[in-house]
């Protein structure tokens, strides 16, 4: 009896199955599956989604859902469970049946939601389209199939569409991978801070103004084919509306689309103003957590940990505020805790971006810098807090010069004498430091022939009076506790 029972809980939760296949290209030519199995559309192959693929058991017996084994059932004294739960004899207590997910791809136009009961399993990238709104519940799970180069899966929000993700700290919105185990009405993950690279990322783009190479006010983001027309950012309306990413965690993505080329855990491009993104997490990936492309967007409480490459990145001219923001890597493959970059082009040269109220923690001393600020990078960077790197190794204002030095007056070093790149009230955390040393720890050039002890001596003296300190314990930087109880950082102790 016991056999039956627990059989026929475990098919009454997968008793039906919903593929979605969005738009054009559909995988595998919509080939469907029996109850009890998923498509793959890497394979085309029908796959079981039930624990220990669907092995049954004894009379008189039931399954350890952790070793696949069948075991007595008087070992849990004939404890029996609720529709849609299996009892599980590893620990006697009721599980939940694996959700089946909702297999999604192609293009979505048309308004769309996504509920927090489901999980949604993209199989490519998916594309949401001008004049159409993904909505995402709190407490949602989205979970990306493995895959590079093109078939690198990603969620992207064309020019013109929106995304409202709305979560909140008792249920954020989690963007994983499909080895993450994670199911509905649960935080935490079972990957760990090495597991990077298992999916893409997020990509939301706009058309907020962005300075481009060549004069280009509209260009194509990295991560998606040139020959994709989805794919395109930038604009001349700052107040520019993408929707609302609140209380969202990426995680484990980064997937390489080519040689030194991969996917960030969060894009925006072009993105402006009237966008609403808050309380973002990004983790474990292969590439920058959080890259910026022009635009105007406001970023408040972002969370960037173990990134394999730039924690944060402006690129063409970002002219919004960060603020609030915590930074913890290290790693062989990290690079800087900051890379600022300047306007590309002749247009939308004027704007500034704002950097406040940050700590950025390195774990072992291997990464490159705590920032680098270069190629005409403009703004103001203001109560941060650098710990934990190497002497010397903090803060890089970048002196990319030609061959011949030339071009000095379009390069950070030269921003930071006219005022218009502007480090202040920020503290090294250091015991070995003296504040006689705060000026070469600050500004350094990268390029020793151009950059003359007289250019330096300059540079010196343009932020080291700006009430910048080493400290022993740093008195600015995050209010980490913004992160408590919702990101895989603070669940699993990572907060230092």
């Amino acid at each position: 009896m016991m056999k039956f029972n627990v059989l026929f809980l475990l098919m009454l939760g997968f008793a039906s199955i919903t593929l979605v296949s969005c738009g054009e290209d559909e995988p595998c030519d919509g080939k469907t599956c029996a109850a009890g199995e998923v498509l793959d559309a890497l394979t085309c192959n029908c796959v079981s989604t039930l624990p220990c693929s669907g092995k049954t058991c004894a009379a008189n017996e039931i399954l350890n859902a952790t070793t696949c084994q069948c075991v007595s059932s008087q070992a849990c004294a004939g404890k029996t469970c609720g529709a849609n739960q299996y009892l599980d004899a590893a620990d006697c207590n009721c599980k939940n049946n694996p959700v089946v997910p909702v297999v999604v791809s192609g293009t979505i136009s048309a308004n769309t939601t996504w509920t927090a009961d489901k999980i949604y399993e993209l199989a490519t990238k998916v594309y949401v389209l001008s004049g159409a709104t993904l909505t995402i519940e709190p407490g949602t799970i989205i979970k990306g199939r493995a895959g590079i180069g093109s078939l690198a899966t990603a969620l992207v929000i064309a020019k013109g569409a929106k995304i409202i993700a709305e979560g909140t700290a008792a249920k954020p919105i989690i963007f994983t991978s499909i080895e993450d185990g994670i199911q509905p009405g649960q935080i935490n993950s079972t990957l760990t801070k090495l597991d990077f690279g298992k999916w893409g990322g997020l990509i939301v783009l706009g058309m907020a103004p962005i300075s481009a190479t060549n004069g280009d006010t509209e260009t194509q983001i990295e991560g998606i084919p040139g020959d994709v027309v989805f794919g395109k950012y930038g604009g001349n309306n700052p107040t520019d509306n993408s929707g609302v990413l609140k209380y969202v965690s990426v995680r484990f993505g980064g997937a390489s689309i080519g040689d030194n080329n991969e996917i960030n855990g969060i894009t925006l491009g072009g993105v402006g103003s009237g966008t609403v993104v808050e309380n973002i997490e990004i983790v474990a990936n292969q590439d920058d957590g959080l890259e910026i492309f022009g635009g105007t967007v406001n970023v408040k409480n972002v969370i960037v940990a173990y990134q394999y490459d730039d924690a944060l990145d402006f690129d063409m001219n970002y002219s919004g505020t960060v603020d609030n923001f915590y930074v913890i890597f290290g790693g062989s493959g990290t690079d800087e805790g900051l890379e600022i970059d300047g306007p590309e082009g002749t247009t939308n040269k004027d704007g500034l971006f704002t950097l406040k109220n940050g700590t950025i923690i390195a774990t072992d001393q291997v990464v490159t810098s705590g920032a680098d600020f270069k190629d005409a990078a403009q703004g103001t960077v203001q109560n941060v807090s650098w710990a934990g790197f190497k002497d010397g190794k903090n803060i890089s204002i970048a002196a990319g010069f030609n061959a011949d030095c030339t071009d000095l007056g379009t390069q950070a070093w030269a921003k930071a004498q006219e005022g218009k790149l502007i480090i202040k009230d920020c503290e090294v955390v250091s015991t070995t430091l003296t504040a006689a040393s705060i000026a070469n720890l600050y500004l350094r050039g990268g390029a020793a022939s151009c950059l003359t002890a007289e250019k330096q001596g300059l540079l010196d003296a343009a932020v080291a009076t700006l009430n910048n300190k080493v400290v022993a314990t740093a008195t600015v930087g995050a209010n980490k506790t913004v992160f408590n109880g919702w990101t895989w950082t603070a669940l699993n102790n990572e907060l230092k």
